[in-house]
């Protein structure tokens, strides 16, 4: 093995990765357009943090500490394979780059652009998001558990018997009078797979039409109305019409499928109750509020008004 491909040879390749993945440049900058003011870092939250165990201070840049969970929340925002590196080489890289955002930080209040108005907008924008991002993780901690996951699944899936679910295939066709021709061929005999590779526009018309396995939910409301109501072997007897143009179905065969796991339905029950969460939230945070809405160029809405902005004057 060369000298060159052992650790020699990557500290300086490893801290420009850290560097692009830690703290990217502001948008317009990293597209090669004008400079951009990058938002002011609110200094004063590091030094808020309260002394703990758990959170030591790891640097200080003029008096202002940097603790360890910061290294931490900068871990976490990096490639998978930067945070696989062994913590001795990581962690040293990653107080680097806090040292640095730090002394910029400091550097542009001392220029002056913790004053500019964009600037000051920014600053605002980010603490109350980060105001945002603390109450609802407190208010949401106790709803996503393990156990309360648990629990609705028990509740909405795993108490359940197996949904229905139907096999179909179908030929899609851009008029109605061309689906109805094709009706008339299958009729005669003629081979659905056979029409459906000649015949239909929908991007599986090599495979037959073969749509597989699928809920009732999972397809339009006039699809899955028609395919649910046909007895397995049959095919439509009069086109079906859906946004996408008309259908002719063949129903291939029926099943109940087992309900899914805890394990494959957790994520999607989890985003299901952070959203419902947060809905409650937003709800709750408004009440007792005045809310005023304006259209796009500023001006009171009139009843005439449509989404649309209104015509200029």
């Amino acid at each position: 093995m060369s000298r060159h491909s052992g650790s020699l040879a990557r500290p300086a390749a490893i801290a420009a990765a850290l560097l692009l993945a830690a703290f990217p440049l502001p948008r317009a900058l990293a597209q090669g357009g004008p400079a951009a003011t990058p938002p002011a870092a609110a200094n004063a939250a590091a030094n808020a943090a309260a002394d703990a165990p758990g959170d030591p201070v790891v640097a200080r840049v003029s008096g202002q500490e940097i603790r360890l969970s910061e290294v931490t929340e900068a871990l976490q925002g990096l490639p998978q394979q930067l945070r696989s590196m062994p913590p001795n080489m990581l962690f040293p890289m990653l107080v680097d780059q806090l040292i640095d955002r730090r002394a910029l930080g400091l550097q542009a209040r001392k220029a002056g652009f913790d004053k500019q108005p964009e600037t000051q907008r920014q600053m605002a924008a980010a603490a109350d998001r980060a105001l945002q991002n603390a109450f609802i993780s407190h208010e949401l901690a106790p709803s996503v558990t393990d156990a309360a996951i648990r629990a609705r699944y028990d509740r909405d899936i795993g108490g359940k018997s197996g949904v229905e679910e139907v096999h179909a295939r179908h030929i899609l066709l851009a008029t109605e009078d061309a689906a109805k021709k094709v009706i008339a061929e299958l009729k005669k005999g003629a081979d659905f797979v056979t029409l459906a590779r000649a015949q239909s526009t929908d991007p599986g018309a090599q495979q037959g039409g073969d749509l597989g396995f699928f809920k009732q939910d999972d397809m339009v409301g006039e699809f899955s109305t028609a395919a649910f109501a046909m007895k397995q072997g049959e095919f439509s007897q009069a086109p079906v019409k859906t946004q996408f143009g008309w259908h002719v179905i063949k129903l291939e065969e029926r099943r109940t499928a087992p309900p899914p796991s805890f394990e494959e339905s957790r994520d999607d029950l989890r985003q299901r109750i952070v959203q419902e969460v947060y809905t409650k939230l937003a709800q709750s945070a408004r009440t007792g509020l005045t809310v005023e809405r304006f259209n796009m160029d500023g001006s009171v809405p009139r009843p005439t008004d449509t989404a649309q902005p209104p015509a200029p004057r």
